[in-house]
C-alpha cells in the first residue's frame, strides 16, 4: 500500500529537465523515502509489476492452483513481500485492480488480459475490503 511504502517513482518525461529529476531525488532521499526513476510509459514500474503478479495470483486461484491464503502465503513467506497479492488487491479494490489491468491491456497487449473471475467477482459487487468481501472476507 502507498502510505506504507518507502518507494517513490519520479517519472521522466521527454521534456523534463536533467536538474529536475535530480531536484526530486534529492527531495524524496530527504522526506525518508526511497527513489527511482522511470520514463514515461503506462503503468510505470511498480504498478505493472504489481498488476502483473496480481493478475497471475488470480489466474491461479481460478485454476484452482491454491488457495487464496496459501497463494499470499507463497509470497509474504516465499518473497518477502509485505502483503500477498489477493489481499493487496482486496486493499486496493478489485474494481480498480479491473480498470488498470484493462487499461494496461489496452496499451500494453493481452499480457495484461483480466481474468475472468476478476471480472466476475466485481460484476458481483465483491470488490473486496470497501464491500466487505472479496478474495478474503472483511469485518466490521
Amino acid at each position: 500500500p502507498v502510505p506504507s511504502s518507502t518507494l517513490v517513482e519520479i517519472v521522466r518525461g521527454e521534456k523534463s529537465a536533467p536538474q529536475l529529476i535530480e531536484n526530486a531525488q534529492e527531495w524524496v532521499v530527504a522526506i525518508g523515502k526511497t527513489p527511482i526513476t522511470v520514463n514515461d510509459a503506462p503503468g510505470f514500474a511498480s504498478s505493472r509489476l504489481g498488476v502483473v503478479i496480481a493478475l497471475e495470483a488470480i489466474r491461479m486461484l481460478e485454476e484452482g492452483v491454491a488457495s487464496a491464503s496459501d497463494i499470499d502465503a507463497a509470497m509474504v513467506l516465499g518473497y518477502k513481500f509485505p502483503v500477498g497479492p489477493l489481499r493487496l488487491t482486496d486493499m486496493v479494490g478489485l474494481d480498480v485492480r479491473l480498470g488498470i489491468a484493462t487499461y494496461l491491456q489496452s496499451e500494453l497487449g493481452e499480457r495484461f488480459a483480466p481474468p475472468a473471475l476478476l471480472r466476475k467477482m466485481v460484476e458481483e459487487g465483491k470488490l473486496g475490503r470497501k464491500s466487505g468481501e472479496g478474495f478474503y472476507r472483511w469485518g466490521d
